[in-house]
């Protein structure tokens, strides 16, 4: 009994693992020397090499350096089966001090981010870098838990699983603590066209 398991599990192992098996979904390396992207109160813009996404997000909150935080990200390989980038571009800015969703139009998968800091408002305005995949469409999408859990402490997202991307956020902004708390929109994407946009 036990061969015969053996017999059917093991082509399944090697598959998934001749799949996958180049990935490592975590820790996830930040870049060189795991630096920040920005210092506080400055803007940045990060993007990923061509083909690459966003799988993970770290970040820590300072009220002393202007209520402001330090930010990172993690980039991988799309999957295989999505093909190159066909386009990228830059999102419309979100505004500073207030809430608000957004995706990537299009179908796109978050690649990169834009920011800019305002001591007026003691807040960022954000921009996504989207790059879209052929005609490839989400499905199965679905919003994470907030990040950070609680304004104030430090932020940690990692995306655990490799046929999952963001494809955009909601952020809810606190007046009182001048900080802002993300949930991620992940979603699967099809591994055909399909001829629809924005879903």
């Amino acid at each position: 009994m036990d061969l015969v398991l053996l017999c059917v599990f093991l082509p399944l192992v090697t598959v998934a693992w001749g799949q996958y098996g180049d990935y490592a979904y975590g820790p996830y390396n930040y870049g060189d020397n795991d630096e920040w992207v920005n210092v506080y109160r400055q803007g940045f813009n990060f993007q990923c090499p061509h083909g690459q996404v966003i799988v993970a997000v770290r970040s820590v909150f300072s009220k002393k350096e202007g209520s402001d935080r330090l930010w990172n990200y993690a980039c991988m390989p799309a999957a295989q089966s999505l093909g190159e980038p066909t386009e990228c571009w830059w999102e419309e800015i979100n505004r500073a001090g207030t809430e608000w969703y957004q995706t990537c139009s299009n179908n796109g998968l978050v690649a990169g981010f834009q920011s800019q800091y305002f001591p007026s408002v003691l807040d960022r305005e954000w921009q996504f870098y989207c790059c879209r995949y052929s005609r490839r469409c989400p499905y199965s999408c679905w919003l994470t838990t907030e990040y950070p859990g609680h304004y104030g402490e430090d932020m940690d997202m990692m995306m655990y699983s490799y046929d999952h991307y963001i494809r955009g956020a909601t952020t809810t902004f606190s007046a009182v603590d001048r900080d802002r708390q993300w949930k991620f929109i992940v979603c699967r994407m099809t591994e055909y066209d399909c001829p629809f946009q924005n879903v």
